[in-house]
């Protein structure tokens, strides 16, 4: 059975688990399950280590700030002051809830973010990147190892879901004052 919780709350989780009277083939799916989580967590791992082995890596602290739009509907977003990475400069902008118009009216909140570049490059400039919880901040995300080409051209992603684990997590974040993460950038050498 995957259930964590308190010690205390042991004895009632035994009481109402439905584990025991499961047949062996759905607790065969159940490990099935479980290994599949694994190995996907055990790829992701892999690909940071092999990202750490790469020639020119960089990474920063960012704050996001809160701003509102000047719309006849105002809108929340975040913006970070630029920053050096590589030696480009970039900013990182972040939105709530991509797909409704009036996110304060939903507790189901999430994050998407772009990365852009404000640098102009000789050449286009593939890299890998990922955002993780800053050394203050106790927010939990699930690292997700994104991938873009950045040229003059096309200087920012779309926008990408921030892979917070979940809304409560996402509403810990948005009532802070400041949104603080370690953005972590990697430049494929070709």
């Amino acid at each position: 059975c995957p259930w964590q919780g308190p010690f205390h709350e042991l004895s009632v989780h035994e009481s109402e688990c439905l584990h025991p009277t499961k047949t062996g083939n759905e607790l065969m799916e159940i490990l099935d399950e479980m290994d599949q989580t694994r190995k996907k967590e055990m790829q992701l791992y892999n690909s940071i280590f092999s990202l750490l082995s790469f020639e020119k890596i960089g990474y920063t602290e960012v704050q996001f700030r809160p701003y509102r739009t000047d719309d006849f509907i105002t809108r929340l977003y975040y913006e970070t002051p630029r920053l050096t990475v590589l030696n480009q400069t970039w900013v990182l902008k972040a939105r709530v809830n991509d797909s409704e118009r009036n996110p304060n009216l939903s507790c189901k909140r999430t994050l998407s973010f772009q990365l852009i570049l404000k640098s102009k490059v000789n050449s286009p400039m593939e890299c890998s990147f990922l955002l993780l919880e800053g050394p203050y901040d106790d927010v939990k995300i699930r690292p997700v190892i994104y991938h873009f080409v950045f040229s003059n051209e096309s200087n920012e992603t779309d926008y990408m879901a921030l892979p917070i684990v979940d809304s409560v997590e996402c509403n810990k974040l948005l009532a802070a004052k400041n949104i603080n993460l370690r953005l972590f950038i990697f430049q494929i050498q070709k």
